[in-house]
């Protein structure tokens, strides 16, 4: 995605961009500078409430014991 800036310094985040970081009008976004220089734009979310959705339900509740199971086997990866 190539994106254009103008002589005010502003870039207009292509459309699918900020569809697949669930970008809106009034969206916060933090610039980060890493080690390459290359840069990062990170969504900024205001609270929890602003997370829902960006994680699919599982198909069926899960119990406490496979949650752990599924936390135990992410930490050995």
């Amino acid at each position: 995605m190539i994106a254009s800036m103008t002589s005010k310094g502003q870039v207009t985040v292509p459309a699918e961009a900020r569809r697949r970081l669930g970008l809106h009008a009034g969206s916060k976004v933090d610039f980060i500078i890493n080690e390459m220089d290359h840069l990062e734009m990170i969504p900024v979310a205001d609270s929890v409430r602003e997370l829902k959705g960006s994680v699919p339900k599982p198909s069926r509740p899960l119990s406490l014991e496979e949650m752990d199971e599924a936390i135990a086997e992410g930490a050995r990866q």
